[in-house]
């Protein structure tokens, strides 16, 4: 805990952690100081109190493995620079009062920790969600307030549900246990919260990547206990930018979208006599397939083949960057993102066909980088955005272009960052 004074000052000095968070750019220090004051500033007017602690939790970017994870698959994934930063101290009861920025206020009475039906895609449910999990694993709780400011979009792509649950994951682990929640087991806590007070089924990609930070490959073969290793690539020598484009797309009814996902590969692997596709193989469900087009259908069956495609490939990517054959690394992005179009079918919503901001995206993406870089569904797919891997000296055209169809502002070159959900010291 520190006096939100002396945070401010140091906030107004050159600031070694606002750059290991979000670059070496003097307008973006600036502007990220900027933010975090006010934030302190509205803690202190909504609460009263100068004694305060700061986090950061990031989003996340898929970069490989497009709906791998909730199938015991793996993935490669990045922490970016857009973040949920929050100030929050104890305030000794047993409620959690969280104002986020451009929100109502809300509150979490910790005396009633079971899931309610009626708070489902709600903060206050990942909030009581984390608590109730974090309780039952022996870890200790309680009441605090807190400012958040939310920099990572709803609908984004970016995991803003995540970075969120984390968040209050790392501000419980801080505030009441010393620091001593390891980033794994808080993703796993967040994961839980999402699945059952949310309202949501989810993997667990989001989660590790926003918790743990840099790039990172995971394996959930075993789920319980993740395998996370940190991928000794460096993007900043590759000469090309990371853009995440914004198409427009609410994600705000797409849930059974989503769980149509995992719910349907889960269908061909229990006719195949397993719990998840990662337990059986591409030749077991090649020879199955016509009695899994009677009982699955064949969305089913596509999208099981997405997934042991997209699976074998996280392996393949993570070897190209490791031995610096970026080529070969992009061309593995373009293979991912048409399998997820034709097979894992998650660009656009059935429901509304008129509407294929992704798909659009994806096109225009294709006509100015073909040849020279890469691009792909970002994300969960069916609205919201993509990634690509654009080539400095295409960079002006290709976000004039999406930003002439999609809004100023829709593109988004992202850094980065090493470090995950964390206590931040200024």
């Amino acid at each position: 805990m520190e006096n939100i004074k002396t945070l401010l000052a140091k906030l107004n000095e050159s600031n070694k952690t606002l750059k290991s968070l979000y670059g070496n750019d003097p307008d973006v220090q600036k502007i990220q100081a900027l933010r975090y004051s006010a934030v302190l500033e509205k803690f202190k007017e909504t609460y009263h109190t100068d004694e305060v602690s700061v986090f950061s939790s990031p989003g996340r970017s898929e970069i490989g493995g497009n709906h791998t994870d909730h199938n015991h698959g793996r993935v490669l994934a990045g922490a970016v620079n857009l973040d949920n930063v929050a100030a929050a101290a104890k305030n000794n009861s047993d409620i959690i009062h969280i104002l986020s920025v451009d929100y109502p206020p809300f509150e979490v009475d910790l005396s009633q920790l079971n899931p309610d039906i009626n708070e489902y895609y709600t903060s206050a449910s990942l909030v009581r969600g984390v608590c109730s999990r974090m309780k039952e694993l022996g870890f200790a709780i309680g009441g605090f307030n807190a400012v958040i400011d939310g920099g990572v979009p709803k609908g984004s792509g970016l995991s803003s549900s995540a970075s969120f649950e984390v968040l209050i994951g790392t501000i419980l682990s801080e505030l009441f246990n010393e620091g001593k929640l390891d980033p794994i087991t808080n993703a796993i806590i967040g994961q839980y919260a999402e699945n059952n007070f949310f309202g949501k089924p989810c993997g667990l990609m989001d989660q590790t990547a926003c918790a743990v930070g840099g790039f990172i490959t995971i394996d959930f073969k075993t789920p319980a206990n993740p395998i996370v290793r940190k991928v000794n690539f460096d993007f900043t020598k590759t000469g090309f930018a990371l853009v995440i484009t914004d198409t427009g797309g609410n994600h705000a009814d797409l849930n059974d979208e989503y769980a149509s996902l995992p719910v349907e590969m889960k269908s061909v692997a229990k006719e195949l006599d397993a719990k998840v596709l990662r337990e059986v193989t591409l030749e077991q469900i090649v020879y199955a397939i016509p009695e899994l087009r009677k009982k699955t259908g064949d969305r089913a069956i596509l999208r099981a083949y997405h997934f042991q495609g997209d699976n074998a490939r996280v392996v393949k990517q993570v070897e190209a960057l490791e031995k610096n054959d970026f080529p070969a690394f992009l061309q593995m992005v373009i293979e991912s993102g048409y399998s997820s179009f034709m097979y894992n079918q998650n660009v656009f919503p059935v429901h509304n066909v008129k509407e294929q901001g992704v798909s659009l995206a994806l096109a225009l993406s294709e006509m100015i980088l073909k040849g020279h870089g890469a691009w792909r569904v970002h994300g969960g797919g069916f609205a919201g955005t993509i990634q690509a891997f654009v080539p400095q000296e295409l960079l002006p055209k290709y976000i004039s272009t999406l930003e002439h169809v999609f809004g100023e502002g829709s593109c988004k070159k992202l850094f980065i960052r090493n470090t995950g959900s964390t206590k931040v010291d200024l």
